[in-house]
C-alpha cells in the first residue's frame, strides 16, 4: 500500500460525527491520508457544533457538507465528472450505518467499525457541545493512533486488526 491512503467515514446523517472524522483525518493526515465522509441519509447539512468543534481546535472544515454515500458509490461521478476514488480503508462511526447494506465501493477497502455515541440531538446546547467534545476526543484518539502505524507496510489483515484494537482501547 503507498499513500496517500483514502479514507471514507461512514454515518447515517453525515453531518457530526463522519464530519469531525473527515477533517481530523485530512489534517492530522497531512497529505499521507486523504479522507472523505458520507451517509446513507445525509441531514443536507453539517451540524453547526460539529464546525465549532472544529473551529475550537484549529481544525479546518473548509468544504465540509453533508453528502450520500451514492457520490462514492462504484460508477459514481464526483463533481467535475472524476470517478469516484478507490478506497483503501472505510470506517463507520455509528451503529446505524456499520448495519445498512452499502454499495459496492471502488477498491477492495479494509473496513472497521469505530462506534461514537451521536452527539447532535443531545440537549440542552450546552450538553450537546460537551458531548460533540467527547466525540472529537474520542476521534481524535483513535485517528491518531491509526495514523502512527506504518500502514505502508502492513497487510489488509494486520491493518484491519489494528483498527478493531484501536476501537476496544476506547
Amino acid at each position: 500500500m503507498n499513500p496517500p491512503f483514502n479514507v471514507l467515514i461512514l454515518c447515517t446523517g453525515n453531518s457530526a460525527r463522519s464530519i469531525l472524522s473527515e477533517m481530523l483525518f485530512n489534517h492530522l493526515g497531512a497529505g499521507r491520508v486523504r479522507a472523505w465522509s458520507a451517509g446513507s441519509r445525509p441531514a443536507g447539512e453539517v451540524n453547526p457544533v460539529a464546525l465549532e468543534t472544529l473551529a475550537r481546535h484549529g481544525i479546518p472544515a473548509h468544504g465540509a457538507r453533508s453528502k450520500s454515500w451514492d457520490e462514492f458509490s462504484a460508477g459514481a461521478l464526483q463533481p467535475g465528472g472524476l470517478p469516484a476514488p478507490a478506497f483503501d480503508f472505510i470506517f463507520t462511526v455509528c451503529d446505524n450505518a456499520a448495519n445498512e447494506p452499502c454499495p459496492i465501493w471502488p477498491g477492495h477497502p479494509t473496513t472497521a467499525h469505530w462506534g461514537i455515541p451521536d452527539p447532535a440531538h443531545v440537549e440542552p446546547l450546552e450538553a450537546r457541545r460537551a458531548a460533540f467534545e467527547d466525540a472529537y476526543q474520542a476521534l481524535h484518539q483513535r485517528i491518531s493512533a491509526f495514523l502512527a502505524l506504518p500502514l505502508e507496510s502492513m497487510s489488509r489483515d494486520q491493518v484491519l486488526a489494528a483498527a478493531r484494537r484501536i476501537h476496544a482501547g476506547d
